[in-house]
Parts: structure tokens; sequence; C-alpha cells
């Protein structure tokens, strides 16, 4: 069984406690950014240097907006006792990545861009979240991605003394998996269109994130669901052609076989 008693893992430099989850997730963004620019140098980008900067300005306002929304609607009493401090501090990769794709189809269309442009985003999001997700896990119980107890040996003592299932490992084995899948997707762009493969991602992670929330000890629901799941079911009805579309193929598929 994996030694987990140094949870939450935070090192003492120069005297100072380190928060590794928060150098972690500001990481995520660097490193993110970074690859982002290298696949664009890379890359025959149809759309304009400024147009590109327009979309990431509007991405980025998006994604700070819902964030925190989505964040607050997880315990909204909870989050309305501690103040404003907390709204402001507490955010939700979910809300931000909805939040960011609201963002930028509102600055595509103040600037009239046309061209689908999220393909580009797609590995350097998928590669900064599991950097993030690293720093949930050794935050331990002091970030809401800890699981519900569970007797099952992949349960984990996360900081309380009590074997709970890893949420934040879950997550990063999903999308280690779901990387390599698009990275083959892209070895061949003609199979697809123009920003298929960010809705493909956008489709499998939310799917996934309903799923795991099932095995978060949440405390506020809405109709038997968290704010989380109502905005994946949101998600899915934003792309509901795209998933018409592919369960429409998979049907024929199977007719074939």
């Amino acid at each position: 069984m994996l030694d987990t008693s140094f949870l939450p893992y935070e090192p003492i430099v120069f005297g100072v406690k380190v928060n590794m989850h928060l150098v972690l997730e500001y990481l995520a963004f660097f490193v993110a950014f970074r690859y982002y620019l290298l696949l664009r140098k890379k890359s025959s980008d149809s759309i304009s240097s400024n147009n590109r900067l327009s979309i990431i300005i509007g991405a980025i306002f998006g994604a700070l907006f819902l964030s925190r929304l989505i964040a607050f609607f997880e315990n909204p009493v909870l989050h309305y006792e501690q103040g404003w401090l907390s709204i402001l501090n507490n955010k939700t990769i979910m809300g931000g990545l909805f939040g960011g794709l609201l963002g930028v189809e509102l600055a595509k269309k103040i600037i009239g861009e046309k061209q689908s442009s999220g393909d580009l985003f797609t590995l350097p999001i998928i590669f900064g979240i599991i950097i993030g997700r690293i720093g949930c896990f050794l935050a331990g119980i002091k970030e809401f991605t800890y699981g519900v107890e569970t007797n099952s040996f992949l349960g984990m003592d996360l900081g309380d003394g009590l074997q709970r299932h890893p949420i934040a490992l879950y997550e990063i084995v999903f999308l280690i998996f779901l990387f390599f899948l698009v990275k083959r997707l892209q070895k061949n762009p003609n199979r697809f269109e123009n920003g298929m493969i960010f809705k493909i991602f956008m489709i499998s992670y939310f799917g996934f994130r309903f799923l795991i929330e099932f095995m978060k000890p949440n405390t506020f629901f809405i109709v038997g669901l968290s704010s989380i799941q109502l905005l994946c079911l949101i998600c899915w009805l934003y792309y509901y052609k795209t998933l018409r579309k592919g369960i429409l193929y998979a049907g024929n598929k199977l007719h074939l076989l």
C-alpha cells in the first residue's frame, strides 16, 4: 500500500511553509502556455496573431468568472458564511473550461473570427490540468478533490486518517489516457473537421467528471446532482449536435458488425 502519511505535503523552505498546490497551479499555467506556443510555432495556424490574442483574453476572462461562480455553487451556504475572500479564492477547473469556451466564442463574435480555435489549445490544457491535479493530490483533504470513504484497495489516507478514493489520481490516469488519445487523433488531421479535437476533449472530460462526482462527499445537491454535474450536462447540451453525430456514427458501425 502506498504510504501517504506525508499528506498534505507542505515542505518548509527557508523557514516558510510552501503551498505546493498553489506552486503547481501556477506551474501548470506557465507550462501549458509554453506548450501552446511551441505547438503554434510548429503548426500552420489559420488564425492571425492579433485574433489569437483576443481569443486568449476572452478565454481568460470567461474562465476567471465562471470558475469562481461554479465553485461558489458547490456549497453556497459555506462560501457565503466565509465571506467574499472565500468566494474569490475558490475556483474549479470545470467552470474555468466552460467559462473559457464561452469567453472565446464571445471574443470571436466581437472580432468576426469564423475559424475554430480550440484544437491548438487541447493538448496544453490537458497537460496543464495533469500538473494541477498533482498539486490537488499533494494538498490531501485541504482541497475538495478527495473522495468518500471506501473499503476498496484503491483507498488512501489523504490526511484525515480515513481511507478515501484518491479522486485526483483517478483524474490524472484518465487525463494521461486522453492526452495520448488526442495525440493519436491529431496524426490524421484530415479525418476531422476543424475544432472537432477540442469538442472530443470537452465531451470526454466533462463526461468523466460527471461520473466521478458521485465519489465525492458533495454536501449541496440540486435535483440529486452537484453544481459540477449540472455544468457537465449543460456542456453536453452545448455540444448536442456533436454528440448526436457520434452516437449515430457508433450506431452505424455496430450495425455493420
